[in-house]
């Protein structure tokens, strides 16, 4: 039978995981003698922002260390000005190294830098034979996709989804023997951006003191995105309870899905999609009351910069549940169902996506204003 009433999680009440695994395992190298730490992620926004922590538990434990991280080129944004950072790098294997040619000439410019040490957060085949190739003499990460050129493997567990995304990055850290002593993302915030958010705001005729709400209706994936209607809707509900100014938001390929969601809308909306930078995304949610989107990477944007959230989530599979991928802010709120499925096909649902149209407009709504009266 199904749920009338969705699952709503509040994720910073999660436990934590002071063990790296339940193998006893320890680092083999000298981890007091660690002068030039790499930290890899090369995948979407959002994992990297829930890496953050990371970059600032080494930075406490190697103060006069040289830190840098390597990252895609989209997800640059996310660490260009974080403060415990000496550098970041970009890896481009969409374009510029594509090739594995291409790969390993940047390996062999990595090996220049003569890093000690890599810690390799998600597991890739590229990211594992780059920093082998880069000669780097200590490489941390979990066991998976050429994992054996690894010098130090931790068991992969994380399709179990037993813990946030964030604590099984930390257990890399905790791996070193550190314990992380603060766990928020951060989110740097560029002047630039600043600025030009200002000047957006003033051409929209947006007064410093209204009332923001934005809405983000895309996703990576189909099994993740809300019907565009119902955003529609909340967002003529939420204007006539709040006086809400609402901004859409939505990457480039997610265009026409904002679109539609203005073409249904009762009120005005200001849409951002296409239009919007990584950097100046986080200048906007910064400035909103509210954000309600889709599990998606600007979820963790809105988290970083202390925007309480609204994540709906469709698909349970314990790897890609709201418990291991879910907002991690202290006001943030989870809408999930279950739907009784046995098991999920993710984007070749043959139930056309019933956990995703079980969340109900008023089910948000009622979200929205719990999180406003609190």
């Amino acid at each position: 039978m199904l749920n009338s009433k969705p699952q709503i999680h509040c994720l910073d009440k999660r436990p934590d995981c002071r063990q790296a695994g339940r193998q006893g395992q320890k680092f083999t190298g000298d981890r007091n003698n660690l002068r030039r730490i790499l930290i890899v992620r090369t995948d979407r926004i959002g994992d990297v922002l829930l890496s953050t922590p990371v970059i600032k538990a080494l930075r406490d434990s190697y103060p006069r260390a040289y830190i840098s991280m390597m990252v895609s080129t989209y997800a640059k944004d996310i660490v260009e000005g974080n403060p415990y950072l000496d550098e970041v790098i970009t890896y481009d294997k969409d374009i510029r190294h594509r090739s594995w040619l291409a790969s390993i000439k940047f390996a062999q410019s990595l090996k220049k830098k003569r890093f000690d040490l890599a810690v390799i957060l998600h597991p890739t085949n590229r990211a594992h034979i780059i920093t082998f190739f880069a000669g780097i003499p200590k490489r941390i990460g979990y066991d998976r996709k050429s994992g054996f050129l690894l010098t130090d493997r931790i068991k992969h567990e994380k399709q179990f989804g037993e813990k946030h995304e964030l604590e099984y990055s930390l257990d890399l850290v905790r791996y070193l023997g550190i314990e992380p002593k603060d766990k928020n993302l951060f989110m740097p915030i560029n002047p630039e951006s600043e600025r030009w958010v200002e000047e957006l705001f003033e051409k929209e005729g947006i007064e410093k003191k209204a009332k923001l709400l934005a809405i983000h209706p895309g996703a990576s994936c189909p099994s993740k995105i809300w019907p565009n209607e119902r955003f529609s809707e909340v967002a003529d509900r939420l204007i006539d309870r709040y006086s809400f100014k609402v901004l859409l938001i939505a990457g480039p390929k997610d265009i026409i899905k904002a679109e539609r969601v203005l073409k249904n809308m009762r009120g005005n909306a200001i849409n951002l999609a296409g239009k919007i930078s990584v950097s100046q995304l986080a200048s906007v949610l910064k400035r909103c009351a509210l954000f309600i989107s889709n599990d998606s990477g600007p979820v963790h944007i809105a988290s970083a910069v202390g925007t309480p959230v609204i994540s709906i989530f469709g698909r349970n599979q314990k790897g890609l549940s709201p418990k291991r991928w879910g907002p991690v802010g202290s006001k943030d709120r989870v809408l999930h169902k279950e739907v009784g499925c046995i098991s999920c096909l993710a984007h070749n649902c043959v139930k056309e996506f019933a956990c995703l149209k079980a969340i109900t407009v008023e089910d948000v709504v009622d979200a929205a204003e719990s999180i406003l009266k609190s």
